[in-house]
């Protein structure tokens, strides 16, 4: 297994020959180049800085790629410089003399990405045919689901707003669920169950136990044994069900309606909720002991404000399933502009409503133009010169100026704040400076005059 390094470490704190055999005898061939060693490094360092958090940031590429930052010794690392170490991109933190082998332990982590990795990346169909995207918050979210998917077989709490695909991820957790001969998948949205025939949803019922019952029934519990149950939208289910459920999920044990005999059934729990659901608890609205329950671990999924550069990556998969042809037509800067800088309240099913639209007008073998946006989905005659100095900018600006923030302060955080988040979203300085207008080198002078300025 071939992987880079870099050494940020004085020669007689940790000699890079000692590590490097240690690896190679661990199973991992190492290079100096990022790059030809594949995507996965090691950070080794003496000890934690604003400037080493810069560097590991980048050569991440905000936590897209996988690096582990090592201490060359427990001394250079306390429990504050972990967690800025783990928020700067790395995949972990550990100090080279923590354990007796390091070296295995490395490579135990690394072949365990390496399975992620594979799983979530452009390799993967079963990732790329759903969850579309390649931005670091997106990379994250998705690792994680499929870790959680592939390695346990615990219940999952999949959380996120309305539209950002929970059920393509239940669907994704039930597909890389290794347990043995597992069965279907069964898909319940609570916010469809009429409470009177809730309890036949879940537990069944026998033939004449209420009227219009011509025949006996299985209800999700049944249908869902040695498979996987999804409960879509939990946060709606009404508290005495959340009561029976518990106990569902308990003991494993339920009865027919109508009957008085016990069932067994054993499955793998999903649920997904676009609300909080522990503020939601702490209202009394939702059980606790079946919050924790459900939750055994929960997958966060971003809405796609949070990802708006993954939408021309989206827009393309979504003209290349609505289409006939394999290659998908191109998109006018104008028209990538414009998604953009749309809001999508409705996430990532509103986003794919609207490239049908757009596509469902195009014809030929050219670019998709501004003619094929429809008429309601298009900007006012001086959008390019305004929209993003909206009311809402605005409403900031006037904020801050009624707080008495000067005209240079009120600059230096608009500077600042923009090169934050160019900087996350490109992954690397270059790819910031060039989103910015500026030379690598104006940025990284602005940066280190900011580090400055703050100290």
């Amino acid at each position: 297994m071939q992987i880079w390094t870099r050494f940020r470490t004085s020669g007689d704190t940790l000699p890079r020959d000692t590590v490097e055999q240690a690896l190679a005898s661990a199973g991992l061939i190492t290079t100096s180049e990022q790059g030809s060693g594949g995507r996965t490094g090691l950070l080794f360092f003496d000890g934690v800085s604003a400037e080493l958090c810069d560097l590991l940031h980048e050569i991440s590429r905000g936590g897209s790629d996988r690096v582990l930052a090592i201490g060359s010794s427990r001394a250079a690392l306390d429990a504050n410089s972990s967690w800025r170490l783990l928020a700067a991109g790395a995949s972990d933190v550990f100090a080279w003399d923590h354990s007796i082998d390091p070296a295995a332990e490395i490579a135990a982590r690394i072949r365990r990405w390496e399975v992620v990795d594979t799983l979530a990346g452009s390799s993967s169909s079963l990732v790329q045919e759903n969850l579309v995207g390649s931005s670091p918050q997106w990379t994250r979210a998705v690792r994680h689901v499929v870790e959680v998917a592939h390695f346990t077989d615990a219940a999952v709490l999949i959380t996120g707003e309305s539209g950002t695909g929970k059920e393509l991820v239940a669907r994704l957790i039930h597909a890389l669920d290794q347990r043995p001969n597992k069965r279907e998948l069964v898909v319940l949205d609570c916010t469809t169950v009429v409470p009177t025939l809730s309890g036949s949803e879940f537990f069944g019922h026998e033939k004449g136990a209420f009227t219009g019952a011509v025949a006996a029934r299985d209800g999700a519990f049944a249908m869902a044994d040695g498979g996987t149950l999804f409960l879509d939208e939990i946060g709606d289910l009404p508290l005495p069900l959340q009561a029976e459920l518990l106990r569902v999920v308990q003991e494993g044990l339920y009865k027919r309606v109508g009957s008085n005999a016990w069932r067994k059934t054993s499955f793998r729990l999903l649920c997904a909720t676009n609300r909080n659901l522990v503020e939601e608890a702490a209202e009394g609205r939702f059980r606790k002991d079946l919050y924790y329950r459900i939750a055994a671990w929960t997958c966060h999924l971003p809405s796609l404000r949070e990802h708006i550069e993954d939408i021309p990556m989206l827009a393309q998969h979504f003209l290349r399933k609505s289409g006939s042809d394999a290659q998908p037509p191109p998109l006018d800067e104008a028209v990538t502009e414009l998604l953009l800088t749309r809001d999508y309240p409705g996430n990532v099913r509103e986003l794919r409503q609207m490239v049908a639209r757009i596509g469902s007008r195009h014809e030929g073998p050219g670019p998709i133009t501004v003619g094929d946006v429809p008429p309601e989905e298009r900007p006012s005659n001086d959008w390019r010169g305004s929209a993003w100095q909206d009311e809402r900018f605005e409403e900031f600006i006037r904020l801050a100026l009624a707080r008495g923030i000067t005209l240079r302060e009120l600059s230096r955080a608009v500077g600042e704040t923009a090169i934050r988040i160019a900087v996350a979203e490109a992954g690397s300085l270059r790819g910031a400076a060039r989103r910015l207008g500026v030379t690598d080198r104006a940025l990284q002078l602005r940066k280190a005059a900011g580090r400055r300025g703050s100290a």
